[in-house]
């Protein structure tokens, strides 16, 4: 697949998302990507509402899992500013060089995130801020779904077993050599890398979500 590069500069909302607006204070957000995975996405989505001035970005399928498992954009938007893969150029991802975000998180990553991730191929919002933000010296947290032989992931419906292929093993482990990310396997991982980057920037955990 060919790597899509995409403009980063002179940021604006797509229909629909919130204004980029400034903070005060460079670098001062997180900023959370969603893809199309529902691998703890009730786990991650709680996480996200902890975390002082965090921003969604979703990728299309991201957009579309979230309301399979019923967490509608209209309800998220009383916590969040989200932005969504509307545009062909990913102008989103020029708030990147506005200075506006101190950390990216992909969470959680479908396969295919990751793969992309691993290979340097940017051609979803979710890719592309990671991609970029590694260009920006800015730290990214992903955590990756396929890390075990056997993983037990909860459906819309149920819990099923999932045996991911060696590539996907083998692009976590390619994942994990890129600079400036972290990639975690498990909710408690991923509260644990947040609680770290948080102690780092001298923030906080939100003591509500509301």
């Amino acid at each position: 697949m060919q790597t899509t590069t995409r403009d980063a500069a002179g940021a604006q909302p797509a229909p629909g998302d919130e204004a980029p607006a400034a903070d005060g204070e460079p670098r001062s957000r997180f900023a959370w990507c969603v893809t199309g995975s529902g691998h703890y996405l009730d786990e991650s989505m709680a996480l996200a509402a902890r975390l002082p001035k965090v921003d969604l970005f979703l990728s299309a399928a991201g957009e579309e899992v979230l309301e399979i498992y019923k967490l509608h954009i209209d309800s998220l938007k009383g916590r969040f500013r989200i932005f969504r893969d509307k545009t062909a150029s990913g102008v989103p991802v020029g708030m990147l060089y506005d200075g506006i975000y101190h950390t990216v998180v992909v969470a959680p990553a479908t396969s295919n995130t990751v793969a992309k991730c691993a290979f340097g191929i940017s051609d979803t919002l979710p890719t592309n801020m990671f991609a970029q933000a590694g260009k920006q010296g800015i730290p990214g947290i992903v955590f990756a779904c396929d890390t075990e032989p056997v993983v037990v992931t909860k459906s819309p419906h149920d819990w099923v077993t999932v045996r991911p292929r060696g590539i996907e093993l083998e692009n976590v482990q390619r994942l994990r050599a890129i600079d400036l990310c972290r990639v975690v396997a498990s909710p408690a991982e991923l509260e644990a890398a947040l609680a770290l980057r948080l102690k780092e920037l001298a923030l906080a955990w939100n003591t509500s979500s509301s």
